[in-house]
């Protein structure tokens, strides 16, 4: 199985295979308050099984970790992510 690369933009995490966007997480950021809001998650049922959406909620824990940054999961499945993943307490503003 190929290996998925997750990419950031400013404004989304998100996978691309042949040149279409096929997995995507998209955030709003505000600078002042250091907080980013993940407000939505979808995945093309072709990835299926293949764990990308939590793959890139854990990219931007780590994102946010290196940023030095809180998330705040709005959208229900980063939301049930954060919720039933402990190690990621450390970056979440409730």
């Amino acid at each position: 199985m190929e290996e998925l690369e997750i990419r950031r933009n400013d404004g989304a995490f998100y996978v691309e295979q042949d040149g279409k966007r096929v997995a995507e997480m998209t955030y709003s950021r505000n600078r002042e308050a250091g907080i980013v809001i993940i407000d939505h998650t979808q995945a093309d049922v072709s990835l299926r099984g293949k764990g990308v959406p939590k793959k890139m909620v854990a990219a931007a824990v780590a994102w946010a970790r290196a940023e030095k940054i809180k998330l705040m999961p709005l959208c229900p499945y980063a939301r049930h992510v954060f919720d039933t993943t402990p190690e990621f307490e450390d970056v979440r503003l409730r």
